[in-house]
């Protein structure tokens, strides 16, 4: 049984951040921590929904256990924050919460449900809509089951998602949706090699799609995925980067900014920029982050890139928001 509640609460601490040494490279601004209540909080996606932020994430008692539950907090201002809707699914651990807006105008939550018994599904990938927040429809069963669809794209009125197989075989295989609550396989096998899992993905002007990739076998570095439409035939260069927990967006001067994990030296949360010509990755700011962390939501947002993430680098798991002049 899902139950979704809202409440009311305040939290909210900002620390400032020294800015860079030069206007030209980028410069974090602030970042603000905005909840730490739970004993694990992790796994965030941001975004402005009829005139508010929202920030979702999951809370539960460790980085994987049998109790989560996502929360979203609220905020008119991207300072203050109140917590504004509750998911709980009963004997689920629900993971990595997305958000996106419908054609329709619906905010769409998505999440995975891990099943932590032995039984011979392991993960669903679920689907839930509003309109304002208070009532919801859902959960809808996306995808299949044991096929984990990471996060929900819409272009031109098509809902896009990469799942990747959390059984056996380790594939990622590209859905597509016309109403977000039932997705077909478009591409059955995308990518097949090194473990393909976590991705972002975004459409340029000329309608191509791009899909960031992470890896986590022996071969372990990122992929570049690109594709025209009907998004059938698809080429992939190697970024020579291993990254975890990657979002991908297009600012208006067409620069690729993608949020993702590094792992060369200190593990953070760092703000890059992808060469789609090149296939090269380039860190641009490392955010405050160390040990667990990463998981990023981006907005674009009056010439400034709002980052929500997690970090363990105060000691506890958090969540923060920060601000960065790119």
């Amino acid at each position: 049984m899902i139950r979704i509640s809202l409440t009311l609460a305040l939290a909210s601490i900002i620390f400032s951040a020294s800015p860079s040494a030069a206007a030209e490279k980028p410069e974090l601004l602030s970042v603000q921590k905005v909840w730490d209540r739970a004993p694990h909080n992790a796994f965030t996606d941001l975004i402005q929904f009829n005139g508010r932020w929202l920030c979702a994430f999951r809370e539960g008692n460790a980085h994987v256990s049998e109790d989560g539950t996502i929360q979203i907090l609220s905020s008119a201002d991207s300072t203050n924050w109140l917590p504004w809707a509750r998911v709980t699914l009963d004997r689920t651990d629900l993971r990595d919460p997305k958000l996106c807006i419908t054609p329709a105008g619906e905010l769409m939550l998505t999440t995975a449900g891990a099943f932590r018994l032995a039984t011979p599904v392991v993960h669903e990938s679920l689907s839930w809509l509003t309109r304002e927040g208070k009532h919801w429809t859902g959960p809808f069963l996306i995808g299949e089951t044991n096929m984990w669809l990471w996060r929900v794209t819409w272009h031109k009125d098509t809902a896009y998602s990469v799942g990747y197989d959390t059984a056996a075989e380790k594939f990622v295989r590209l859905y597509s949706s016309k109403n977000g609550t039932n997705f077909q396989a478009l591409v059955p096998k995308l990518f097949d090699r090194g473990y393909p899992n976590e991705s972002g993905m975004t459409f340029l002007p000329d309608d191509t799609a791009l899909c960031l990739l992470r890896r986590d076998g022996t071969e372990s570095s990122g992929q570049l995925g690109q594709a025209r439409p009907p998004y059938t035939d698809w080429t992939w260069k190697d970024l020579g980067v291993k990254i975890g927990g990657p979002a991908l967006i297009r600012l208006p001067d067409g620069r690729l900014i993608a949020g993702v994990r590094l792992y060369d030296g200190k593990v953070r949360t760092a703000i890059v920029e992808i060469h789609a010509d090149s296939g090269k990755l380039t860190e641009l700011l490392a955010l405050p982050s160390g040990g667990d962390n990463s998981y990023a939501g981006l907005v674009w947002h009056e010439n400034t890139l709002f980052v929500s993430y997690y970090s363990s680098h105060e000691g506890k798991s958090a969540i923060y928001l920060a601000r960065v002049k790119l």
